[in-house]
């Protein structure tokens, strides 16, 4: 087993206690960390597990709940943005899905303008035309890495929130390699090639199966992983920043930094975590998933980061 030499039970507690005002993000401590099928039992996009650092920067605690999109789309459609979808949940308190990468994409940009910050995503080279409307599957938005803004997570910063500071485990908990229903949103089921899933209840998940589809709980209602972030591991598959590459990992230095995922352009974006309707294989830390950009499906939703 492979151990964050940042995880111990103080540094945890450190970080899970500071905030950024007014917003609910936690600050997730930069380090090495091994990304990938660490246990050999994954798919062959998963594999070689190999070495990335990943610098420290802060995560919404919850997916983006649809009373957030909603404040800020109501903001951005003032100031020139336009969305491909108006967002759908269950309840205001549960995440929005039924958003394209696109969407997700220019929402970062309107809710750092929104705070004053410093947009990530520009439609030109030069980075001086904030991304605000233009749709282009050739041709991913610029990145201004250094903006102090909203942005969709890497795919290395993803799993390292999601591992929380221990190699060697399947799920986002560091006290057990199996799930339940007790631990997150997803479907269960009896099968051989998941003997780890050891729910007592199967199917979907009792407490959130009503009202029609999508079968969503409401942020905070499972626990969060030693990190203190809910549900990374089911409820909804969440959007990355990275062109989807099968071979990716293959590619890979045996050690890198900050990784931005395969060189542009790439037309599918990769997606994490797992979904209320997807069974235990699909919430390891380990699964990756592409997925059109201009899909907007009712088990995609996401969740921003932003520089310290």
């Amino acid at each position: 087993m492979v151990t964050d030499p940042a995880a111990t039970a103080a540094t945890l507690r450190y970080y899970r206690a500071i905030r950024v005002p007014s917003q609910d993000l936690l600050l997730i401590p930069g380090s090495t960390f091994v990304m990938g099928d660490c246990l050999g039992e994954g798919n062959d996009d998963e594999r070689p597990a190999h070495l990335v650092h990943v610098s420290a920067f802060y995560m919404d605690r919850y997916e983006v709940s649809k009373a957030l999109w909603d404040a800020v789309c109501v903001w951005a459609t003032n100031a020139g943005y336009a969305f491909a979808n108006p967002g759908s949940a269950k309840a205001t308190n549960h995440p929005v899905h039924t958003i394209n990468w696109y969407d997700a994409v220019k929402w970062c940009n309107a809710r750092s303008e929104k705070e004053g910050l410093t947009p990530c995503y520009y439609a030109d080279t030069n980075l001086t035309v904030v991304y605000k409307t233009a749709y282009d599957v050739t041709n991913a938005p610029s990145v201004r890495w250094s903006a102090n803004g909203y942005r969709l997570p890497t795919e290395a910063e993803w799993e390292k929130a999601a591992r929380a500071g221990a190699g060697g485990h399947r799920f986002p908990w560091h006290d057990a390699d199996t799930i339940t229903h007790s631990r997150a949103n997803y479907y269960s089921l009896v099968s051989p090639d998941l003997p780890y899933d050891v729910s007592s209840t199967r199917g979907f998940h009792p407490a959130y199966r009503s009202g029609g589809y999508p079968y969503t709980n409401p942020g905070g209602a499972l626990p969060p992983n030693p990190y203190g972030l809910c549900d990374m591991a089911g409820n909804l598959r969440e959007w990355c920043w990275d062109a989807y590459a099968a071979d990716w990992y293959g590619q890979r230095a045996a050690t890198e930094t900050n990784t931005p995922g395969p060189p542009q352009p790439l037309a599918n974006r990769v997606t994490r975590g797992g979904a209320w309707r997807d069974n235990a294989n699909y919430s390891r830390c380990a699964d990756r998933l592409d997925e059109n950009p201009f899909n907007a499906l009712n088990v995609l939703g996401f969740r921003c980061v932003r520089r310290p």
